[in-house]
Formats: structure tokens, C-alpha cells, sequence
């Protein structure tokens, strides 16, 4: 089942150009002409909640570093994806880095950043391959004008995971939670406001730009939006399934082919 289409045929590994997904850059285009407010706007009505564990709503997180006075801003994906079982932004990276960077560059348009950081588990050698290629290809093209992605390859710490462990990382430092607050979104990389966000978090971005706050929040069955699921064990399919949030493990197990 797709319907965002954050699992589909593993295409990225195969295909020539990361400009050969015939949507891409389409969304960034549109969230321009809409404008900050706009894209505030359907942020709020998807109710799209972080997909790292927290669940806080992604439009509050985002008005709130707008809100900040300092104008030095930043924008990080955190990829360090390291719980045990847990393989769905590893997988989006392979499948859809077009998703990714156009949501990161919508996130960085919308807040004035000029730099993106991306920070993926160091074991990730392909999806880094991968992110690598794509961002080339969109510098060659000039299809992000005055946004920089940088990628940093984390060393195996699990903690790197939690955001602010993950921003000492970055800094060269040990990876460490901070005290919070203050939160990132006031006192983040480098001491400036940072924007945080995993990767299918980010990748949500495009197609609710595209297709507005309230389909995808009509998408959930005991939240909004889809969700990416990860599957693996005695299952006749292992691998990733994007449904209704809040689907049932049985449903899960029947996309999945079944029990063994």
C-alpha cells in the first residue's frame, strides 16, 4: 500500500539521476509561491507529529523557531537511526532522497537557513552514497538556491539518536544530551535556533505542501497522517509498509504475507 510513497521499489539505487523522479522540485516550487504562512498554515492542519518517538506537533516546532530573534539559523536531519528492529529512514534515504532533500529545502526556505546539516548513522555507508549523490546532482542544477547540505557520518554512539546528544556530535564534541530547555528550537547547533527533524518526518513535507494539511490528516486512523512501518521476524515479506497510523499489528502482519 503507498500513500505518500515513502516505500516504494527500492528505485534510488538504480536509477541514474535523483532528477528522474518526475515530481521533484514541484513541491518546492509550489511551497515558494504559497509562502511562509501557507506553509504554516497546512503544517497545522496535517497534525503531523514528529515520527522519531516524541510525537510533538511538527507546526508548533517550526512557529517556534520562527519566533526566535536571532537570524543565524540551521536545519538538521537526524538519520542516526540505531534502535534495534528499526530500519524506515534507512530505507526512505534509499528509496526517496528526492522526498528528503526537497523537505529539508522547504524547511530551510521557510525558517532563513542557509545551511542543512545531515546527520546519518555511520554504518549507513549507502544511504550515504546515496544522500551524496543527490545532493551533487542538486548543486550541479542550482535547484536549491542558497541552501548548502553538508553530510556528517556519526561513529556508533546509540545515544546520537536523541537530539541534542546529536548536536554535541556535530559540534566535535562528545555525544551527550543537553539539559533542556532551553530547546534547539531557541539554543540549538552552534548556540543558534536549529530545526531537528528525523528523516520520515521531513519526507512528509512535500506531499502535504502538495496536497494539503487536511488530506493528510484524514490519512490516520487514531492520528494523522501515514505512517512507515518496520516488519521483520517470522513474516513471509519483511521490509517496510507505509499505512494509516494507528493500523493494527494484524493488518500489519497481513501486508506482510502472513505469519510463517
Amino acid at each position: 500500500m503507498r500513500i505518500i510513497g515513502l516505500a516504494l521499489t527500492l528505485h534510488a539505487c538504480i536509477v541514474a539521476s535523483i532528477l528522474l523522479f518526475p515530481s521533484f522540485l514541484s513541491f518546492f516550487k509550489k511551497s515558494i509561491k504559497i509562502g511562509s504562512e501557507g506553509i504554516l498554515s497546512e503544517l497545522d492542519a496535517s497534525g503531523l507529529q514528529g515520527r522519531g518517538g516524541a510525537a510533538f506537533p511538527a507546526g508548533r516546532k517550526w512557529r517556534s523557531l520562527l519566533d526566535q530573534k536571532e537570524k543565524v539559523r540551521y536545519v538538521v536531519l537526524n538519520a542516526d537511526e540505531s534502535e534495534p528492529g528499526t530500519f524506515k529512514d534507512r530505507e526512505i534515504i534509499l528509496r526517496r532522497p528526492d522526498k528528503v532533500l526537497e523537505g529539508l529545502a522547504i524547511a530551510a526556505k521557510l525558517i532563513g537557513a542557509s545551511d542543512v546539516y545531515c546527520y546519518l548513522r555511520g554504518e549507513f555507508q549507502l544511504p550515504i552514497k546515496i544522500l551524496s549523490k543527490a545532493i551533487k546532482e542538486h548543486k550541479k542544477k542550482g535547484s536549491f538556491p542558497g541552501i548548502n547540505f553538508h553530510i556528517h557520518e556519526g561513529h556508533g554512539a546509540y545515544i546520537c539518536g536523541e537530539e541534542t546528544a546529536l548536536l554535541e556530535a556535530l559540534e566535535g564534541r562528545r555525544g551527550m544530551p543537553r539539559l533542556k530547555p532551553p530547546f534547539p528550537t531557541e539554543v540549538g547547533i552552534w548556540g543558534k535556533p536549529t530545526l531537528i527533524h528525523t528523516v520520515e518526518t521531513i519526507a512528509c513535507i512535500p506531499a502535504i505542501i502538495n496536497n494539503g494539511g487536511d488530506w493528510f490528516n484524514n490519512l490516520g486512523i487514531t492520528g494523522p497522517g501515514s505512517k512507515v512501518y518496520c516488519i521483520s521476524g517470522n513474516v513471509k515479506n519483511p521490509g517496510i509498509y507505509e499505512l494509516p497510523l494507528g493500523v493494527t499489528l494484524d493488518k500489519l502482519v497481513n501486508y506482510a504475507g502472513g505469519y510463517l
